[in-house]
């Protein structure tokens, strides 16, 4: 008998590895989503979006979103979730962060520019729009954008946090609400957007 637990300890104890991984990814999803997926501080409600900025439908929704935002008077939080095959989009992303660190209104403007101008953005002219934006607003814009590597440690930090809460999709938007406990958040079909985004908002600030 001993002899038998002697050999089934290592099994136990691999299995005992393997449920306590699974927890434990359960619980950083569950401190992802409520990190993410509720308003900021003393506001009652928010949307809530991670996009691409290389993204055609994320350039479509986000006057809509930014329009709601002002008519409920709500803040509109945007997360950086650049997608693989988009051979621009996360250094723009950068981009955008190195903009935020003068201000985040700032950041924001350059990237609805960027999705304005996004059909004709490709690798090679992306600096030079980027430059263009900076003189401009009277911003310097660096040789290198990010030496230490900070805007980019953001960036990955959005980018982990969308993965932490399973997102595989751009854009990916939510309203979000402290008013209601039993689900704080709901997901809006970006698809349709324009008949959902509204109702859903009025529903979750009931």
């Amino acid at each position: 008998m001993k002899n038998l637990l002697k050999n089934q300890f290592p099994i136990l104890a691999l299995l005992a590895l393997i449920l306590a991984a699974g927890w434990c990814v359960a619980v950083d999803q569950a401190s992802a989503v409520n990190e993410v997926l509720r308003p900021p501080k003393g506001a009652p409600a928010a949307i809530v979006v991670f996009e691409d900025l290389q993204c055609p439908q994320c350039r479509r929704v986000a006057p809509i979103l930014e329009q709601a935002s002002k008519t409920y008077k709500i803040p509109l939080v945007r997360h950086d979730f650049p997608l693989p095959m988009h051979n621009w989009s996360y250094d723009a992303a950068v981009m955008a962060r190195y903009f935020d660190a003068t201000s985040k209104s700032l950041g924001n403007e350059f990237r609805d520019y960027i999705f304005s101008n996004q059909f004709e953005i490709n690798p090679q002219n992306l600096r030079s729009y980027a430059e263009k934006f900076s003189s401009t607003h009277k911003v310097d814009f660096p040789f290198v954008v990010d030496p230490q590597g900070k805007f980019a440690a953001e960036v990955n930090a959005d980018r982990d946090l969308g993965k932490a809460i399973n997102l595989n999709h751009t854009p990916t938007v939510y309203v979000v609400s402290n008013r209601h406990p039993e689900k704080p958040f709901v997901e809006v079909d970006a698809r349709q957007i324009d008949s959902q985004l509204y109702t859903l908002i009025d529903a979750m600030m009931k």
